[in-house]
């Protein structure tokens, strides 16, 4: 079984009808399909330039149009009315600064890649996401993240950005910019990013342990303890028995001062005794080795290995952020929703992720937690659950990840954003005529 069924069971056959604009839509001719085939592009010219060139030359001659990356967002975020750009085909050197630790690296380079770049050079990013199949850019532009109570999402990592505006020209953008923090979470509405720089630091090794089967109520008193167990740290669970089914803890090996030792019980979870995949009826052969082994930071922290590619296959994501201080009060509201979320859910993942101060970051001002659902591809039941759910996470303010699927409507999701009004702002400033716009930036921002 391929990790793109990632949290896929065989006897599911796709069903429902799949169309939404912007999530899910059907052009009369189609350049393909994001990763899960739940979106069909309705751009009507996908570019794969060879240079920098000739990607300028698009931008000029286009009134419309949008940067595509590795297919890995739900929704429209990345399409384009009339151009999509892909930049697999550009060809730039990674550029390894020792003194500054920073690496330089093209747009569409994927963070398997960099990680096995890094590690030979004697490097590591502060976290990956649990796919590391994504491409870098994309995945800074909509806030993806890891885990770690002390672990921003992927974006905080960005400190250059190299930007072809809409006029064609480059645009420079460092941390020192004041408008920084509103370029990096950008939802491509900036431009073309062409490369982006990230800091690192050097290699280490983690050990990971999972915990089978613990009860909700220990959550109650004991949330922050049990996210703070490791330096990554999530929770897999079907919401039915009031179950964590279980707690996968990922320790850094050269934190000796915070390091997890593992025993037989956690509460009243059970340690593990063999590799796990978070479907335990599905073969764990495809994730990251567990049972404390120590291994180099790049094939732990992701839950599933990087020398597996993921293809095409089934499945349907949302997710959504709650404040840190609000997390067990929002578990109980979903573990409420069980008989609703369970006949339609593949499983679900909670995590959690650092403050940051960039501005379109759902983490923005404030440390964040994630819940996360794999729902079985069934659009027309899940489309249904997913305004209850958004109903029930109302009290928290809940903010949607800006690549998956939500139903939440644009004046809600407007006022959970504090610096919304600079980034429109921001937007206009180096795209004065919309040319990078689409229809979710023009439904959900403007």
């Amino acid at each position: 079984m391929d990790k793109r069924t990632f949290l896929k069971l065989s006897s599911i056959a796709m069903t429902g009808s799949l169309f939404a604009p912007p999530f899910l839509y059907r052009p009369d001719e189609e350049i393909g399909t994001n990763w899960a085939g739940n979106y069909h592009y309705k751009a009507k010219k996908l570019h794969e330039p060879d240079n920098i060139g000739q990607i300028q030359e698009i931008i000029r001659d286009s009134k419309k149009v949008h940067i595509l990356g590795s297919r890995h967002s739900f929704n429209g975020i990345a399409d384009s009315p009339v151009d999509l750009i892909s930049l697999k085909n550009i060809e730039q050197d990674i550029i390894l600064d020792r003194e500054a630790q920073t690496v330089t690296v093209p747009a569409a380079m994927k963070y398997g890649d960099l990680a096995i770049y890094l590690h030979e050079k004697g490097y590591a990013l502060h976290n990956l996401a649990s796919l590391p199949h994504i491409s870098i850019a994309g995945a800074c532009a909509t806030a993806t993240h890891g885990s770690g109570v002390n672990n921003g999402n992927l974006s905080t990592a960005v400190s250059r950005l190299e930007i072809l505006t809409a006029d064609g020209e480059f645009q420079t953008l460092t941390k020192e910019d004041e408008t920084f923090p509103g370029a990096v979470v950008a939802l491509g509405g900036l431009g073309v990013v062409t490369r982006i720089t990230l800091d690192i630091e050097p290699t280490y090794d983690v050990k990971q342990h999972v915990y089978r089967n613990l009860s909700l109520e220990h959550l109650a008193d004991h949330f922050n303890e049990m996210m703070s167990t490791g330096y990554s740290v999530s929770f897999f669970t079907d919401y039915r028995n009031r179950t964590i089914n279980q707690v996968w803890i990922k320790s850094r090996l050269d934190d000796k001062e915070n390091s997890f030792e593992a025993t037989s019980t956690l509460f009243d979870a059970q340690l593990a005794e063999r590799h796990m995949h978070p479907i335990e009826d599905i073969s764990a052969e495809n994730c990251t080795r567990q049972l404390g082994m120590p291994g180099p930071w790049h094939e732990r922290l992701p839950h599933f290995r990087m020398d597996f590619t993921p293809s095409s296959g089934d499945e349907l994501q949302s997710e959504y952020f709650v404040p840190f201080e609000d997390a067990y009060d929002a578990l109980e509201e979903m573990f409420g929703m069980s008989d609703q979320i369970s006949p339609y859910l593949l499983i679900s993942e909670i995590r959690t992720i650092d403050e940051d101060n960039l501005w379109m970051s759902p983490a923005y001002g404030q440390p964040m937690v994630s819940i996360h659902f794999t729902w079985k591809p069934d659009w027309e039941s899940v489309r249904k659950v997913l305004p209850v759910i958004e109903e029930r996470l109302a009290p928290f303010n809940v903010r949607p990840h800006w690549a998956k699927l939500y139903t939440l409507s644009p004046h809600i999701l407007q006022t959970r954003y504090q610096r919304l009004s600079d980034f429109q702002k921001l937007l206009k400033e180096y795209d004065p005529r919309g040319k990078f716009r689409n229809d979710y930036l023009n439904q959900y921002i403007f």
